[in-house]
């Protein structure tokens, strides 16, 4: 099938912008129409009364969504706002209920990344806890409890949102008046919850965690910040079933997901087709993961799961972090994190992530680790039922190139872990590029559409004394000089429309759309090789710099191909609710992907298709509101890249799984606990050819089962936890070169973290924060043919923080006993084996303002 995807990204584009667009309506005529709700002076709620409020016109003819609350400490008390799109009005009933005040505000929903629910306890001296919970489909209600009376209340006037001035006991008003206090709880900003309810960007659909058939985990904002992470890996120490597979020679991360590798790292819902990079995590508001065959919602992709980073957005108040990062071996990283309105209407928000970062690297090596990452984002609320975002991620790195330790008989190398098998002064840098946007379009409270589209650019460069082979009994290692340039680029479009209606009884939740990408790289591909120059190293007694390097430019090329790969890809999805306790998913999704690989050295150009239909299904019942057990079903595909003695492509990688578990809420919806059992077979993997061991062929198969335990939330104010356990078998079951039973690698039976942090949240020391935790991963086999082991790790981790007002000072250490460990494995065995990091101290210094 030929797509001609030029034509299409355009015309579909095109579509979704102009049908969003000829639905807006200017936003000041109908802002100008609605009634105010309160007068021009302020009125206390001793002044307000019930009836006068129902009096007043509401013109509005759809719930007002409320996608921000904030409060912020004033010098009579408290101020509490409500944050809407484009400025709509909110109509609160206010009445005293013995020493609590009780807003009733109508014709609203709650619209936060909690959910239906907001609490903060004692955020200012008189007030013993702020409130807010969605009653029915069309009200809220605001509980603000007093210490020692009813509160007041007035409604501050306002061109948008809903703005009330709290007044706690007059004795204690005035108490800390200088000081400046936010707690926000919003999409639009940071969130100090370890528990996030809704994960829209990984599910493509707005259904809460507790309401979806799949295993969900996420790493939220806060955790990020709590453990000071760096890079991807560290944060994904925090889920089950996740296990490190190393950085590929420096240059990207690579992730196992229940035993299965190669599972992508998307961005916001994009895929990043070609080479993977090193994301970085400054800009990053949580890390998401689903598990399982997932090819219904992306495409190809292998049947343990993805892993999804979800940036910052705009806030729609101003917002300015600056922060300075520093530890040991030579580690610094200022970064800048802005963030507000650009129009005095508050219709074009604005954030901008900025960051510089220098190390030494953990192996003893000449180059620096350098990295300087920038990302502006503009919102525009183009009207009260559109908006669009636009996103630019930029990132330049230098970064010494990492082939880890060699394996010598059963083991790793008994060698000193900082040593290195390539040369110290070996060189390697990466440019990366993401641009576009993501609209979406509101018809009404039910059917909405959602339109985005991503440009990425990514060049990189190695030039290294790559080891090829090591001879285990002297223990010399074999070396060529290479270069391996690469560039690449890749296109992608998604458009998709979700909406709900109903057929008698039952609800229905309907997602379909369409997905397009062209890519076109020569990862891997481009290889300069000097065969004839081996460079012998010792690795018991190496030494180094005994050839001079060359230029690189003129070694001979061996490899030199092209790919460009086009993707289209169609899904529908129902979910169909049987009253309030009983869901049922079913979806189907086409793929078709061709790949052209021109081979400039041979002068030839090979084509192929691939075609697949993947369905999913799956039950959710919920005996109670907070408990949910469900059971799901799904495949997934991927096509091979390797091709049989007769030069024909293989058929694609086929996974399918099923997953059974349950899920449930506890310490009123602040804690969740995830159980699961797993079973996934994928097939038609490629392994040799037992009539030409020089070919492949589509024969091998690998099963893996297992159980997995998450909790995430908080216990009690103040005191947070992120725990997990996985149990995984995971083993060769069908191969024509490998003993079947062999374990898959990287993939450790057991495994387990624990990260639990508490602040004081009253008296002298409040804002004084603990943290301590571990991880452990077990043994791991280090290849498929299981000839050589990993040895189990266990690492313990601290921090110590405090935070007050507008600044925030903390100090983590890591592996604090000093553990040599292999982090993750590759499956050869002369590298890929990763040194983990050795006991490393950060500190950090942030102040907002």
């Amino acid at each position: 099938m030929k797509i001609k995807l030029d034509n299409l990204v355009f015309f579909v584009s095109w579509l979704g912008i102009s049908i969003c667009l000829s639905e807006v309506q200017p936003v000041l005529a109908k802002t100008e129409a609605l009634t105010d709700v309160a007068s021009q002076n302020r009125q206390t709620s001793s002044s307000i009364s019930a009836r006068d409020l129902l009096a007043q016109e509401n013109t509005q003819s759809q719930l007002v969504r409320i996608t921000e609350i904030k409060l912020e400490q004033t010098e009579r008390g408290l101020e509490i706002t409500f944050q809407t799109p484009s400025g709509q009005r909110l109509v609160p009933l206010i009445l005293p209920e013995g020493n609590n005040l009780v807003i009733d505000i109508l014709d609203a929903t709650l619209a936060l990344p909690e959910g239906d629910k907001f609490n903060q306890t004692n955020p200012v001296e008189g007030i013993r806890e702020v409130n807010v919970t969605q009653v029915d489909d069309s009200s809220i209600r605001v509980t603000i409890a007093g210490e020692g009376q009813t509160p007041d209340a007035e409604v501050i006037p306002s061109q948008e949102n809903l703005v009330l001035s709290v007044t706690p006991e007059a004795s204690t008003t005035q108490t800390e008046a200088d000081e400046e206090i936010e707690i926000i709880a919003t999409g639009e900003a940071e969130d100090d919850d370890y528990f996030v309810p809704d994960v829209t960007s990984v599910t493509r659909t707005e259904t809460p965690i507790l309401d979806t058939p799949e295993s969900i985990q996420v790493v939220p904002q806060e955790v990020l910040e709590d453990q000071q992470v760096i890079r991807l890996d560290e944060a994904l120490r925090n889920v089950s079933g996740v296990t490190f597979g190393g950085t590929d020679l420096g240059r990207n991360l690579q992730f196992s997901i229940r035993g299965f590798d190669e599972a992508p790292i998307l961005r916001n819902g994009f895929r990043q087709f070609g080479a993977d990079v090193v994301p970085e995590i400054a800009n990053l508001e949580r890390v998401e993961v689903l598990k399982g065959p997932a090819s219904i919602l992306y495409g190809e992709i292998d049947p343990g799961g993805l892993i999804n980073i979800v940036t910052k957005k705009p806030t729609s108040e101003p917002f300015y972090e600056i922060q300075g990062q520093f530890g040991n071996r030579d580690f610094i990283s200022p970064s800048i994190d802005f963030s507000g309105p650009l129009t005095e209407d508050g219709n074009v928000l604005y954030r901008l992530n900025a960051l510089y970062r220098s190390s030494d690297d953990i192996q003893d090596v000449d180059e620096n680790i350098e990295r300087f990452f920038i990302s502006p984002v503009v919102t525009w609320k183009i009207g009260d039922r559109t908006d669009i975002d636009f996103e630019l991620v930029y990132f330049d790195e230098d970064r010494p190139p990492s082939f880890g330790l060699p394996a010598i008989g059963n083991e790793i190398a008994d060698i000193p872990y900082d040593r290195i098998t390539n040369e110290p002064d070996d060189f390697g840098e990466e440019e990366f590029l993401s641009a576009g946007y993501d609209l979406e379009h509101r018809f009404n409270d039910k059917w909405k559409l959602r339109n985005a589209f991503r440009y990425t650019q990514q060049n990189g460069l190695l030039e290294v004394a790559f080891p090829f082979e090591i001879d285990d009994e002297t223990g010399d290692v074999f070396r060529f000089w290479a270069a391996q340039p690469q560039e690449g680029e890749s296109y992608s479009l998604q458009t998709s429309t979700e909406g709900e209606f109903a057929t008698g009884a039952i609800d229905h939740q309907v997602l379909f759309g369409l997905d397009l990408n062209l890519t076109e790289d020569n990862f891997n591909d481009l290889i300069r090789l000097d065969l004839e120059t081996p460079l012998e190293l010792d690795l018991f007694n190496p030494v180094y710099g005994t050839s001079p390097r060359p230029d690189f430019d003129t070694l001979p090329l061996i490899s030199d191909r092209e790919t460009e790969t086009r993707r289209l890809g169609l899904f529908a999805q129902d979910r169909f609710s049987f009253g309030d306790n009983f869901f049922l998913l079913a979806g189907l999704r086409y793929d078709t992907v061709e790949q052209i690989v021109t081979d400039n050295l041979e002068q030839t150009e090979v084509s192929n298709t691939n075609d697949n239909l993947t369905p999913r299904v799956g039950v959710v019942y919920k005996p109670i509101d907070t408990v949910s057990l469900y059971a799901s079903y799904s495949q997934s595909f991927r096509p091979n890249t390797e091709t049989t003695s007769e030069g024909e492509a293989l058929d694609p990688e086929e996974g399918e799984g099923f997953e059974v578990g349950v899920k449930s809420e506890f310490l009123e919806g602040d804690l969740l606990a995830t159980l699961a059992y797993f079973n996934i077979t994928k097939q038609n993997v490629a392994t040799e050819d037992p009539e030409d061991p020089f070919s492949v062929v589509a024969t091998g198969e690998q099963e893996s089962q297992g159980i997995e335990l998450d909790v995430v939330g908080e216990i009690m104010p103040g005191w947070n936890v992120i725990a997990s356990y996985a149990y995984i078998d995971a083993e060769v079951t069908e191969d024509n070169i490998f003993e079947i039973g062999n374990r898959l690698n990287n993939a450790p039976e057991n495994s387990a973290s624990l990260w639990t942090t508490y602040e004081i949240q009253k008296g002298n020391l409040q804002g004084l924060g603990l943290g301590l935790g571990f991880n452990f991963v077990g043994e791991r086999q280090g290849d498929l043919d299981n000839s050589f082991e990993l040895d189990s790790y266990f690492l313990t981790n601290a921090a110590v923080s405090y935070e007050r007002n507008n600044w925030r000072a903390a100090l983590n250490f890591r592996n604090i006993f000093d553990v040599d460990y292999i982090a993750g494995a590759s499956t050869v065995r002369v590298r890929g084996n990763d040194r983990g990091e050795p006991f490393t101290v950060l500190g950090s210094i942030s102040f907002e303002f």
